[in-house]
């Protein structure tokens, strides 16, 4: 894992969460986007220059059923995952799997931010949610 990529967290809100995260950051967020297939509209943030800057998601449900709507159902709003950008998603599932960790996806999907991701399952590392993402190149 090169680096914490981003921290995801769960909103019922986004244009109401975006409102706080631009006055706490000081600064709007960068991009706004649909993932059909997660059935979530995520919002993201950059706190800090560069390659070093620490990014935030918000996530918002599109669907009641949706795994950010169970997540917020069941622990409110808040902390979703925590995101590792890796080189080699494929060769870093692998390496988890040998080590005994449970993948929630078999092969990578595309995620928010040109992204390739998988997550980890949090029964596999203390409760945590992990996102593994590749830049889609």
């Amino acid at each position: 894992m090169v680096r914490v990529e981003h921290i995801g967290i769960a909103v019922k809100e986004l244009d109401a969460a975006e409102k706080l995260y631009t006055r706490l950051l000081g600064e709007g967020p960068y991009k706004r986007e649909s993932v059909e297939s997660e059935g979530v509209v995520t919002s993201f943030f950059r706190s800090g220059l560069g390659e070093g800057a620490t990014k935030i998601e918000l996530l918002e449900s599109t669907r009641p059923d949706g795994p950010i709507a169970r997540a917020i159902e069941k622990r409110g709003e808040g902390i979703h995952h925590i995101a590792f950008a890796v080189e080699d998603i494929q060769a870093e599932m692998a390496r988890l799997k040998a080590e005994g960790f449970t993948l929630l996806n078999e092969t990578p999907k595309r995620g928010a931010d040109n992204k390739l991701v998988c997550f980890v399952h949090p029964k596999s590392t203390n409760g945590v949610l992990v996102e593994l993402c590749q830049e889609i190149s």
